[in-house]
């Protein structure tokens, strides 16, 4: 979660909302890590776990990510939750809950929809403390 966070930093002094992902193969190498970049590409899905999904999957030449890990600084939103099941990702581990647009605990539970093709293990709460206040201090410094 380290690196996702050192990411959020990243998208956040980048002006993008602090968010961070990295994806981990079964070896526990680090396949890729990214951050948010929805303003820098003027692209609204270009949020750090699709992004990141986008990347490993093109550098390890395959549409599915089996048996990876995918760590992120906040609760992935629909969009991302599904991605994330498309991708197979065997688990996923993320930081602060999103309680107005999260798409795992809260808001459209995309893994506990019927139509969820895949569900990853999901650990919650992983880095939380920071990547919230990452992202109070962001939101907090915009509305200044």
């Amino acid at each position: 979660m380290d690196l996702a966070l050192e990411e959020a930093r990243a998208a956040g002094d980048r002006g993008e909302v602090p968010v961070g992902a990295v994806v981990v193969a079964p070896s526990g190498a680090v396949v890729t890590r990214t951050g948010n970049r929805t303003r820098e590409l003027n692209d609204p899905t270009a949020h750090a776990e699709v992004l990141a999904i986008r990347a490993a999957c093109a550098l390890l030449g395959q549409e599915r990510l089996v048996g990876h890990d995918l760590y992120v600084t906040l609760e992935p939103c629909p969009m991302c939750a599904a991605a994330i099941s498309a991708a197979r990702i065997a688990r996923l581990y993320y930081g602060a809950a999103d309680p107005k647009s999260g798409g795992v605990a809260v808001g459209a539970r995309v893994f506990a929809h019927p139509q969820c093709h895949h569900v990853p293990e999901v650990y919650d709460g992983i880095g939380g403390g920071e990547a919230e206040a990452l992202l109070k201090a962001f939101f907090e410094a915009r509305r200044a």
